[in-house]
């Protein structure tokens, strides 16, 4: 009976690292430990309590993990950046991506600019937005 509280106490001290560090490792251990608990109340020895451990915590991880994380794994989320796509935008420094030079300003806001196809973009100019990259828009020559 004193190694099933053992067990129960692993299974908590599993329980609270997880939630400590909510990375989906320990808490297999955990699912090991209850099958290590329900050993010990079958009456087995310890050895085979730390096999039953060993093997469900194994079979966890290879098995369960790899579903949960497709639960789990971090979304993209879209911001209201992506909402610059499509807009114009005024050129206020000259566009030239060799040199890493370009400004434009769009809602208010100024923005570092470079060009999609390496075209130069002059000042008081207009831009079209393509992309977003990091914090840089892309955009294309406006044609008039």
């Amino acid at each position: 009976m004193e190694q099933a509280v053992i067990w129960i106490l692993g299974i908590i001290a599993f329980i609270i690292l997880e939630a400590v560090t909510y990375q989906l490792v320990s808490i297999w251990f955990a699912i090991g430990a209850l099958g290590g608990m329900i050993a010990a109340f079958s009456g087995v020895n310890f050895y085979v309590q730390m096999a039953v451990f060993i093997a469900v915590s194994f079979i966890c991880i290879l098995c369960l993990r790899p579903i949960s994380m497709k639960f789990f794994k971090p979304r993209n989320v879209e911001t209201n950046a992506q909402s610059l796509v499509g807009k114009e935008v005024l050129i206020t420094c000259d566009v030239d991506n060799i040199r890493g030079l370009g400004e434009g300003k769009v809602d208010g806001k100024v923005w570092t600019v470079r060009s999609i196809d390496n075209s130069h973009v002059l000042k008081g100019e207009t831009a079209v937005i393509e992309k977003i990259e990091g914090v840089k828009l892309i955009v294309k020559r406006k044609d008039d």
